[in-house]
């Protein structure tokens, strides 16, 4: 996220957009009530039922699951057609003036340079999404904002297509209802006023879902909301650490601090460097990667090795969590370790990872139960004798029972103290891989068919495997083997080592930690940057340049991030550009990660095209109302076959799924307590009364529920926290269902995801989990 929870409290109008964060992120939910105590913010809810967020919001929107680009382009076009957005904020930070090919253009749901695929899908060549340049290269710019092939006028033209009643159509949101989210939220698209988005997997668990959070952003851009106190496009994270996760590297497709992986085409050192951006903060890209490899091989990594470069694994083709099951069931796949994971409960079509973990010749499952996923091969109607998978559970420690960081939404990197002992002979995670790796370098150590990479890793944490040691490696070291103060200290020539490039400085005092120390503020505007440490480089909000005028004035005065008294930077925060010179050399420079160093309302990195276009769920009860481009050109097609057919009368109903207070995940923690499952202790369905009514049912009664992939049976609640939605003049019912039961624990029940289709967003593949179609009848 952009800013951080504690940053709440400076919003004017809070939107939070498919998440629901009373229940999920209650300490979240402590600075958004401070803010509507104190400021008199108001709370904007955009969910399809009403959750307990919901009840206490101001205001409160329906909207049908899978149609968040027709809403939030609604948006944008009220505030481009009524003249909402910051003039000022939008002509100098983004690039809404640069000029794009004459040849760009956009025609029924596909933009210009697509090529027919398979299974239906499109391919693009970006040719014509490029910027128009001179003779030096230099982007070509009209700072009128008239010219028709300006990104702004290009934009003001597929916008226009999402007027009022044409969203309320698409998302099922009464037209009064969308007039008054939009006047509320673009109310702040001024000096002095600030608006919160907030985003969970409401938004991300979409075949569109990057597509989702891009129209997030260019509407926080139109309307100056990014960089400000109590702005932001601020993710609220599923897991305690999932943004900790992805900082160093657990993502497939990207190395530490979010790197891309090398692949197959890029084979050696230079390749990968000549795909370095050529302007922006990533020029210091060789930089971060020397020193990463450094941190990993240490004296073996060399500038006549290329730093050891050839030791990465190369990617050579998807290898996302829905392609990884693939070519499991394939065969290609022969063992897996899954730690604190549990995919046959937690993933998409979640029964067939049970039967294709039947195709492993071993798995290694570490968690503090065990879960679905070691014990697929006890679920209702297996064979144990006809399964020859080798299975190995390994007795996991929990958070408070192990040393290390979490990094929080809002980036900071918080040191927690190990609180007791694990119980029996449960050990941390740190403790099993450390066994691990030394036990496969002992293997190696006789031979192998590549052994240097495990025999010069270096892996020096002791005997027990100590925390602290591995954190100090992430943070890095300067050339004099002292621990590095940040990353600007970094260098491509070898003499530097760090781990993850953005957690430079994070752990740079040995006897005082920045990600121990817990000072409060007492002054100030909530950016607490004396409490744990916030990357990159400690500060609380990104492109912090955009918090004040080109001429270096606050637009906020009551809440200046940072600002140029006459003769230098004054802050409360860390800056996000070079605070040595005056307001005029960084003016149009506040975007400092992009090439352009403005952020970017067009966009040519994106699979789909550079502007979010809404196309419709792999699964809908209706056709695209805004072109004939039914559903995401571009995500790839695994299954073919496996969805239902545009307006199935077999399954006729929205289906989404969602979490519930007294569960967590896929359950095998909150399952096995029996306080939790006393007040929560069964899996069920919520359906509104219109559709109980429908099919004869009341609450408590069994029902079945069944999508084109699977079915599962479990008991229905009736609640008018969801009503049907009115979609192209018809009602459409939705069914809710939850995701936290398997048939292991001390409460078993359906696994939700069993229904879930397998297929995913085009740019990152997040599977599909918040819209699908289903039917449901009453049991017998």
């Amino acid at each position: 996220m952009t800013n951080h929870w504690i940053d709440y409290k400076n919003s004017d109008v809070i939107m939070n957009f498919g998440g629901n964060t009373a229940e999920n992120h209650p300490i979240s939910m402590k600075w958004i009530q401070k803010a509507r105590e104190e400021r008199g913010a108001k709370l904007i809810v955009v969910d399809p039922r009403v959750t307990r967020t919901a009840a206490v919001a101001d205001l409160y929107a329906p909207i049908r699951p899978g149609t968040n680009i027709a809403f939030l382009s609604g948006l944008i076009n009220y505030a481009l057609e009524n003249e909402l957005y910051h003039k000022e904020y939008v002509l100098n930070y983004t690039n809404a003036s640069s000029l794009i090919d004459p040849g760009f253009g956009f025609n029924d749901g596909l933009f210009t340079g697509s090529k027919a695929a398979e299974n239906g899908q499109y391919t693009y060549d970006k040719a014509t999404w490029a910027y128009q340049t001179d003779a030096e290269g230099k982007t070509l710019k009209d700072e009128t904002l008239q010219d028709p092939n300006c990104v702004f006028q290009l934009m003001k033209k597929h916008y226009s297509r999402y007027d009022v009643k044409t969203v309320s159509e698409i998302t099922g949101c009464p037209e009064d209802k969308f007039r008054e989210v939009a006047e509320l939220f673009c109310s702040t698209g001024k000096a002095g006023k600030a608006g919160s988005i907030l985003y969970a997997m409401g938004v991300t668990q979409f075949t569109h879902g990057s597509q989702n959070v891009r129209s997030v952003a260019i509407l926080q851009l139109l309307l100056g909301n990014i960089g400000i106190a109590g702005g932001g496009v601020n993710a609220q994270r599923g897991q305690s650490n999932v943004q900790g996760a992805c900082d160093v590297g657990q993502l497939y497709h990207i190395l530490t601090g979010y790197m891309p992986m090398p692949k197959d085409a890029e084979k050696d050192f230079a390749g990968y460097n000549a795909t370095t951006p050529k302007s922006g903060y990533w020029t210091n890209r060789p930089k971060f990667l020397v020193s990463m490899l450094k941190a990993w091989y240490g004296n073996k990594a060399t500038s006549d090795n290329d730093f050891c470069f050839d030791y990465l694994p190369k990617l050579d083709k998807d290898r996302s969590h829905v392609a990884m099951y693939k070519y499991m069931a394939q065969g290609e796949i022969k063992g897996m370790f899954c730690f604190a994971d549990n995919p046959a409960v937690g993933g998409p079509t979640a029964y067939r990872k049970r039967e294709y973990a039947k195709k492993l010749d071993w798995l290694v499952v570490a968690d503090i139960f065990e879960n679905e996923t070691a014990a697929f091969w006890k679920a209702p109607g297996e064979n144990p004798e006809e399964i020859d998978t080798e299975v190995f559970l390994l007795p996991a420690a929990l958070h408070f029972e192990k040393d290390g960081t979490i990094t929080n939404s809002g980036r900071w990197i918080q040191w927690r103290y190990k609180a007791q002992e694990p119980l029996g002979d449960a050990k941390p995670d740190l403790w099993i891989v450390d066994r691990l790796f030394k036990a496969v370098r002992k293997a190696y150590e006789a031979g192998g068919k590549f052994p240097d990479p495990i025999l010069d890793m270096v892996w020096d944490y002791g005997d027990d495997a100590d925390a602290v040691k591995v954190a100090m490696e992430i943070n890095g070291y300067d050339a004099a083997g002292a621990l590095v103060e940040n990353f600007t200290k970094l260098a491509d020539d070898g003499s530097t080592s760090c781990g993850s490039w953005i957690y430079a400085g994070y752990y740079n005092n040995e006897s005082d930690p920045p990600c121990k120390r817990r000072e409060k503020e007492t002054e100030g505007i909530g950016s607490n940057s004396k409490w744990a440490f916030a990357w990159p480089v400690n500060r609380r909000i990104v492109y912090n340049r955009c918090s004040c005028d080109p001429e270096g004035k606050p637009w906020n005065p009551e809440l200046p991030v940072l600002w140029w008294d006459g003769s230098e930077w004054k802050r409360n925060d860390v800056p996000d550009f070079n605070a040595t010179v005056p307001p005029a050399d960084t003016a149009q420079k506040p975007f400092i990660m992009t090439p352009e160093l403005q952020a970017r309302l067009f966009s040519s990195s994106m699979a789909e095209g550079p502007f979010p276009e809404h196309y419709e769920p792999w699964e809908s009860p209706v056709a695209n109302k805004m072109s004939k481009i039914q559903f995401n050109p571009v995500s790839k097609v695994w299954y073919p076959g496996d969805n239902a057919e545009v307006g199935s009368s077999e399954f006729p109903y929205i289906a989404t799924s969602y979490r519930l207070t007294e569960h967590y995940q896929s359950g095998i923690m909150t399952r096995n307590m029996p306080w939790l499952n006393e007040v929560m202790p069964e899996m069920f369905v919520e359906i509104s009364p219109s559709l109980a009514g429908k099919i004869g049912v009341k609450s408590g009664d069994k029902v079945i529920v069944e999508s084109k992939r699977a079915q599962m049976e479990c008991k229905v609640a009736v609640t008018p926290r969801l009503k049907p939605l009115k979609v192209n003049g018809e009602e459409k019912e939705i069914v809710g269902m939850f995701f936290h039961w398997g048939f292991m624990g001390l409460s078993k029940g359906a696994s939700a995801n069993d229904l879930i289709p397998s297929i995913g967003d085009a740019n990152t593949t997040i599977p599909e989990y918040k819209a699908f179609l289903c039917n449901i009848r009453r049991v017998g």
